[in-house]
């Protein structure tokens, strides 16, 4: 018990290659938490952003994020530790290139219903942020037998859309982007210029903060502390989170390839604009040194099988619900809209109320209505 909250620890041996049931096998980790009074209720899985990045750590009375609250008015909460991060078996990123290959959302989601069998479990809801779209679309796709209902926010992805055509549309929203924020913060243009001599390409992976609520005034936050001082040298040391969750910046454009390798698409696709602009989700290969140079680069070539299947989302009858935000700077409205709109049984919320992080700044109210929305109750 922590306060207010029944928390039980999960671990369970699975296998690494799940073509491969006995081969090498990883454990996973996943944190149930319920009402004291609550730990019978049915399950909803969250699958958290990313990828590479374990799921939120409950701390009690306040719970933690915002939607927990909502979530435990009729569920137990499962706290996935996706595999490759927090308490299940760590990536460090020292792998082989080979081993890396199975730390995507068709792995997740195996392990996911072999976590289910293990916990008794009818199908269950899943809950998608982001990266846990992606993952509940592949979830959707090749075990939909075990859900219940999926409900995503800021993740849904475009179904049949190359990863080209992805970061293409990435690029053009990060230069509008970068064209609101010295708008509004025109000292900053001078500044960042100056950082780029010092500083050199990292410092424009800051843009990646733009596509948060708070986000433009974290960037002018860290832009505006003298270029020397302790203070901007740790919040600049790694914006991305490269060095803690290796998965993000050695997976990250393979998360997104549906059939294909992706050759550094973000690289390609990069268009001519000014030098102060900034970048967002964009892993390039100078991000890499040493021994992880060659695996990015290996992983970058690499011919990655099939993420979703359209055949089967054809015939998809469980009741999906998905916010989309149009002002969404890193998964593009136009592409969500195609997918919620060709399925059957998704309903979509689409709307500008909220940025990528919805559910961190108003989780209650975005899952309250998306639950309503796939129960057909609003």
């Amino acid at each position: 018990m922590i306060p207010g909250l029944f928390v039980a620890e999960h671990e369970l041996e699975v296998p690494l290659d799940h073509a491969r049931p006995d081969g090498e096998t990883i454990t996973v980790f996943a944190r149930e938490v319920a009402d004291p009074d609550g730990r019978d209720r049915p399950w909803l899985v969250y699958l958290q952003g990313g990828p590479g990045f374990e799921s939120p750590r409950p701390t009690g009375s306040p719970r933690g994020p915002g939607w927990l609250d909502r979530a435990l008015e009729e569920f137990r909460v499962l706290l996935l530790d996706q595999r490759g991060t927090g308490r299940s078996t760590p990536v460090s990123g020292l792998e082989s290139a080979e081993y890396l290959t199975h730390f995507r959302a068709d792995s997740i989601v195996r392990d996911c219903e072999h976590l289910r069998t293990a916990l008794g479990s009818e199908p269950w809801t899943v809950l998608g942020q982001s990266f846990g779209g992606i993952t509940a679309l592949t979830y959707l796709s090749f075990a939909p037998q075990g859900l219940r209902e999926a409900i995503i926010t800021g993740g849904v992805p475009g179904i049949g859309v190359h990863v080209d055509e992805i970061f293409g549309a990435t690029w053009q929203r990060i230069m509008e982007r970068s064209r609101r924020y010295y708008e509004r913060y025109p000292e900053d243009r001078a500044r960042m210029r100056a950082l780029l001599e010092t500083e050199g390409e990292r410092i424009r992976s800051v843009g990646n903060w733009l596509g948060m609520s708070d986000g433009f005034e974290r960037v002018h936050h860290l832009l505006e502390l003298p270029a020397g001082s302790p203070a901007f040298r740790a919040d600049a040391r790694d914006i991305l989170g490269i060095e803690r969750n290796p998965i993000y910046g050695l997976l990250h454009e393979a998360c997104w390839a549906d059939g294909f390798a992706t050759h550094w698409s973000a690289q390609r696709t990069r268009p001519e604009m000014p030098p102060e602009y900034f970048t967002s989700e964009h892993i390039l290969p100078w991000m890499f040194e040493g021994s992880l140079a060659q695996t990015a680069e290996t992983l970058a070539h690499h011919e990655w099988p099939r993420l979703f299947d359209e055949d089967v989302l054809s015939a998809n009858e469980v009741p999906v619900a998905a916010a989309v935000y149009t002002e969404d700077l890193y998964v593009d409205f136009r592409f969500s809209e195609q997918t919620v709109r060709r399925f059957p049984n998704f309903t979509p919320w689409i709307t500008n109320e909220y940025e990528h992080n919805g559910l961190r700044v108003d989780g209650g109210r975005i899952l309250g209505r998306l639950l309503d929305l796939a129960r057909g109750r609003a």
